[in-house]
């Protein structure tokens, strides 16, 4: 009932392994399956389901695929390439992504282009390695929009079966209101190297409901 296969963020020891300011190693890869699934008032579920996927190319290129669909037949496609910006070290890193695909309405498609400076700080606490991670994007949709996108992504990291993380998104574009969502999760990781899973609620501006969200990691 409760099916859903969301986010993706994966954490390394100290550092963590989610997309922005972190490159994957040479030859290293990561995936991530998702859904996110809310219930209407007349029984039935409303969800987006998502795709990623990321290898580190280089030592300083780290290249992706990022797909997403939503029952109603909306969605995109993109294809990115991440390089590093700066490092100053426990002050944090920078790094730059971009991004090139398509979104669609139904059978109709346009072309879609993403530029995203994503700021990215590990930090101790009294709980456990931390880190915090901060993107700034700008999406520009043809046929429909440019978006103006700021991210906050803060999580711990350390051997427990389960770690917090919290999420928040917002999305702005001239004439409508700020778009915003907010996902706090939990996440549990096996003591060996197996998958990550991650289980959260959503809420955002657009509904009245709380959607339930799961999440499943691997690298390789």
């Amino acid at each position: 009932m409760f099916r859903v296969l969301a986010l993706l963020l994966l954490l390394l020891s100290a550092a963590p392994a989610w997309p922005g300011a972190w490159l994957r190693e040479k030859d290293a890869a990561f995936t991530a399956a998702s859904v996110t699934a809310f219930k209407d008032r007349g029984g039935s579920y409303d969800y987006k389901t998502a795709l990623y996927a990321e290898f580190g190319y280089r030592p300083n290129l780290t290249i992706g695929v990022d797909f997403e669909q939503s029952r109603d037949f909306y969605g995109h496609a993109l294809l990115f390439a991440r390089v590093p910006v700066a490092d100053f070290n426990k002050w944090g890193r920078f790094a730059a992504e971009f991004g090139a695909g398509a979104h669609h309405k139904q059978l109709d498609a346009w072309a879609m282009y993403k530029l995203t400076l994503s700021y990215g700080k590990g930090f101790q606490t009294g709980w456990g390695n931390g880190w915090v991670a901060v993107d700034t994007a700008l999406e520009i949709r043809t046929h429909d929009a440019v978006y103006r996108k700021l991210d906050i992504t803060a999580g711990l990291s350390s051997d427990r079966l389960l770690n917090p993380l919290i999420q928040v998104e917002t999305a702005y574009t001239s004439g409508h209101s700020l778009f915003w969502r907010a996902r706090p999760s939990v996440m549990i990781r096996a003591r060996d190297k197996g998958p990550t899973w991650v289980l959260g609620l959503e809420r955002n501006d657009a509904r009245n409901d709380t959607g339930l969200k799961i999440a499943l990691w691997e690298e390789f």
